[in-house]
Order: C-alpha cells, then structure tokens, then sequence
C-alpha cells in the first residue's frame, strides 16, 4: 500500500485542492488541483482550449466527481464539461451538473462552462 505521508502539493494563489485520484489502468495516482477562473457559454472544444490557456486541462469524469464532493462551494450551479467523450457516441461529451451532482452527456456544441485542473502525479 502506498503512504501518502499526508503531503498537499504546494498550491498557487487562487487554487484550491481537490484530493486524491486513485490511478487506474495503469495510471499512476495524482493529486487534482482546481484552477482559478470560470469559462462561460462555451462548446466544448472553445472550453478545451480555454484550459489549456490557463494553463490546465478539463477534469475528467472522476475528477468531476471529487470536485463535486470536496469543492463545490467553488461551482456555480450549473453544468460543466468534463475531457472525456462518450465511448460509443463521441459526438458526445460527459459533463457535472453542479445542482443535482449527476453526470450527463451534451453534444460538443452545446454551450455549457467550464473549469481548469492540473494534475500532479504521485511517486510511489
């Protein structure tokens, strides 16, 4: 079992620590850190290139789920993208709704809003 040592990556003005992501597939563990800043009313490729500016990418379905549970207060409650397509459909483009906690699928069109994570991964 991997110690952790209780450790919280060092953090920027403005983000705030989500928690821990437990790698798998292959992956290795990370801590996900949210970014400062909101994207709104964009499609999901604007909202991919929004990240990416500021310096991140969008979370995944699972990071999604740990931001809902940790950081909340730190959402509007709406929906936003996540960076993950939907495996049969990908037209489709999963996404959080910050209201009810349930994530839903919206064509890449869609405008919804978006924010930005950075990933650090965890040496065992």
């Amino acid at each position: 079992m991997t110690e952790y040592h209780d450790v919280k990556p060092e953090l920027a003005q403005g983000e705030q620590y989500a928690g821990l992501i437990l790698g798998k597939d292959g992956q290795a563990d990370h801590h996900v850190v949210l970014l400062p800043g909101e994207a709104e009313d964009v499609s999901w490729s604007a909202a991919r290139e929004w990240a990416r500016q500021n310096g991140g990418e969008l979370p995944t379905r699972r990071e999604l789920a740990l931001l809902y549970a940790n950081l909340r207060e730190h959402f509007q409650r709406m929906w936003y993208w996540s960076s993950e397509p939907q495996e049969i459909r990908s037209h489709l483009v999963w996404g959080q709704n910050f209201t009810s906690g349930i994530q839903t699928m919206y064509g890449r069109p869609f405008r919804g809003r978006a924010k930005a994570v950075r990933r650090l991964p965890i040496e065992p």
